[in-house]
């Protein structure tokens, strides 16, 4: 097997630090809600505007981003992307109340929404099928060490400094991020004689909306589609409360709340150094239905416990099981149209991150009236439910390809 060039290597390094810089600060506002709820003077459902503004808008622009990705190259709009996010976080920190505050977080999804998918397709364009897993597993590490940290920062800087220190810290690490791709791409461009302008892969033949009609009709297709947009809401939307449950519900400081969160994605890191073991042992189905379960019993404990220790363990088994789910999500997505795969990879973001944007306000609005333990505990339950009903579609899917 031929390893890959020093110039591909650390072209993935950056758009590793990319796209954790993209989940950082999509997670950033989680742990921040009651201060801004306080400091703004609005409900929790109003500040959790800065939550799901943000995933709606990063959902929206999915629909865009694959062909953009074709036409002026990926790994250019990723770049130019990661600078934008760091004019957004500025505006950011310079709110003075809280709608220049969620027009601020809007204009840094604009950017973010690109990064992580264009960055996948970047990859699927420029390393061999071989060893394309390892290193979108590399690029996933990134990611999930970033929705760890986004939520640690956010709940820190609140605690310390102010919510708007958060977003300065945002601001550089997309900064720095941004100019280091931009000189990658220049060299790049000069080893390729030329501009990089053009994408390394094979652009799809078809325009945009003929490839996604295409996908979202496709019965496989549909079937991933709607499990992201459930999973989604119930994953993603629902964990934006967790934080605030365990805030209000035990008495912990926002920083040491979001801590505990954090190991959320810790699990998902765990998740990803054994996922090579994981995968072959128990097959895609076998991974689903130990995901959801893990993270259905996680839920129940950060919901009920009445002590606080119990949750910092219920929150790692929580993100381990979510991301064995996940993963196994995103394996499909970019399987559901192989000739059209940037196009496949947005259109599961974007259902992925509307599902979100309807989760958080959800989630926001239950707690409010229902109160935030059985809003955590019953999203757990769904997707439990989800995940147990995928599995059989996935054994019933494989099936005739075992039996042959």
């Amino acid at each position: 097997m031929s390893t890959l060039s020093a110039s591909t290597r650390r072209s993935v390094l950056l758009l590793s630090c990319a796209t954790f810089s993209s989940m950082a600060v999509q997670r950033l506002c989680d742990a921040m809600l009651p201060e801004l709820s306080r400091e703004f003077n609005v409900g929790l459902a109003e500040a959790a505007r800065t939550i799901s503004f943000f995933a709606v808008v990063y959902g929206l622009c999915q629909l865009f981003y694959g062909p953009l990705g074709d036409r002026l190259g990926k790994f250019r709009v990723v770049t130019w992307a990661t600078l934008g996010c760091s004019a957004g976080c500025v505006l950011a920190v310079f709110a003075l109340g809280l709608d220049m505050l969620v027009a601020a977080r809007m204009l840094t999804a604009l950017g973010a929404a690109a990064i992580i998918p264009l960055s996948m397709a970047w990859i699927g364009d420029n390393v061999p099928y071989a060893q394309r897993q390892e290193t979108l597993a590399k690029l996933a590490l990134g990611t999930t060490l970033g929705l760890t940290s986004g939520q640690v920062f956010g709940g820190l800087f609140t605690d310390t400094l102010g919510w708007r220190w958060a977003f300065v810290l945002m601001t550089l690490l997309f900064g720095v991020a941004g100019v280091l791709l931009w000189r990658e791409g220049r060299r790049m461009a000069r080893q390729q004689g030329g501009s990089a302008q053009a994408p390394q892969g094979e652009a799809p033949r078809l325009g945009f909306v003929t490839q996604a009609w295409a996908i979202v009709t496709g019965r496989w297709s549909r079937v991933v589609l709607i499990v992201a947009l459930i999973e989604g809401a119930t994953g993603f939307g629902a964990l934006a409360i967790w934080a605030t449950h365990l805030h209000e519900a035990l008495g912990l400081s926002l920083s040491a709340a979001g801590v505990v969160v954090a190991l959320f994605g810790l699990g998902g890191v765990l998740y990803m150094v054994t996922a090579r073991w994981l995968i072959p042992r128990l097959g895609e189905a076998g991974l689903v239905r130990l995901g959801v379960s893990l993270l259905g019993l996680g839920a129940l404990v950060v919901a009920y416990t009445p002590l606080a220790w119990p949750a910092a363990p219920a929150c790692l088994a929580a993100g381990f099981g979510f991301f064995m789910l996940h993963n196994t999500m995103q394996t499909n997505a970019t399987q559901m149209a192989p000739a059209a795969r940037g196009t496949a990879v947005s259109l599961f973001a974007a259902f992925l991150f509307i599902g979100q944007s309807i989760g958080v306000l959800l989630a926001a609005a239950l707690a409010a009236r229902l109160g935030s333990a059985p809003t955590i505990a019953g999203a757990g339950v769904i997707l439990c439910a989800l995940g147990w009903g995928f599995a059989v579609l996935l054994r019933r899917r494989h099936l005739p390809a075992e039996a042959v």
